[in-house]
């Protein structure tokens, strides 16, 4: 992915010099982070899951502030990060104005280990996630060496997906797609709820992919060999290939994010057309 001379966000909130009371690993009980791990991988708004961290967050003192270091990984992560959520802003906001709206730019949080988060105490071990209730986009880039290393899913472009698709849900906070879904999941059944996540998250997988047009497109910023790494993070995190590799086998009633095969079509599907309108998972019967 073409970088260099790039513009990159003033949106990014550097809470890496922070120390949280409280964060780490004792920060959240492990029942909640294996909650959130099934539910908040690249995943749906983590209120879902985080609900019983409020307390905690809400009485925990403030953050404390320090100096940030960073490795030359880290540094090049975190100019990444930048110029791909600079990006997306141009591109989003393209779009709703041409559908006579006002794109809202989220907030990119960097941090270690624990932050505080509208939506309760996040983790590092919850993977990236997106908050509506404060309208940011939380990340500890540790979690690229986790994608390189324990997912398979190498690459620039693989990392870009990952904040692509979750300014894809903070697309879908700004159209009022993801406040009807959560509505809609408190009165189903569990493999019914889990069904309408599954739509939610291809359909934020198909936004990546409609990033990912507009990016080449109107500004060349994709080299070879690009695609393929957004294909092969997609692959990697789909809940069957996630099952298999923990237990031998998958269980699709309890998918919350989709098949492999199906996060691939998605991005897919986003990525040939740069339609927003070609990405209606809910309807679908293809999601």
């Amino acid at each position: 992915m073409r970088t260099d001379n790039q513009r990159q966000s003033s949106n990014i909130e550097d809470r890496r010099g922070s120390r949280f009371p409280g964060g780490g690993k004792g920060g959240m009980g492990i029942g909640v982070i294996v909650l959130a791990l099934a539910a908040a991988y690249f995943g749906i708004d983590p209120r879902i899951v985080m609900q019983g961290t409020q307390q905690l967050q809400s009485s925990a003192p403030a953050q404390e502030s320090g100096p940030v270091t960073e490795s030359a990984r880290e540094k090049r992560a975190r100019e990444l990060v930048a110029v791909v959520l600079a990006d997306t802003e141009d591109t989003w906001k393209a779009i709703f104005a041409a559908g006579g709206s006002q794109y809202r730019e989220p907030t990119l949080v960097l941090f270690r280990d624990a932050t505080s988060t509208g939506c309760g105490t996040g983790q590092a071990a919850m993977g990236p996630f997106y908050c509506s209730a404060d309208e940011k986009v939380y990340i500890d880039l540790g979690f690229y060496d986790e994608l390189q290393n324990r997912f398979k899913a190498p690459g620039d472009f693989a990392q870009a997906y990952v904040i692509a698709h979750e300014v894809g849900h903070h697309v879908q906070h700004l159209l009022g797609i993801s406040g009807k879904v959560q509505k809609a999941r408190q009165r189903l059944s569990e493999a019914q709820g889990n069904a309408l996540s599954v739509k939610l998250e291809l359909q934020a997988d198909c936004l990546a992919g409609v990033w990912a047009y507009h990016a080449q497109r109107s500004r060349q910023l994709l080299e070879e060999g690009d695609i393929e790494e957004a294909l092969t993070a997609a692959t990697a995190i789909g809940d069957d290939t996630l099952q298999k590799q923990a237990r031998g086998y998958a269980v699709p009633d309890s998918f919350t994010h989709g098949s492999s095969a199906q996060r691939v079509h998605w991005f897919k599907t986003g990525m040939n057309s740069g339609d927003l309108n070609s990405c209606n998972t809910f309807d679908s019967g293809k999601a």
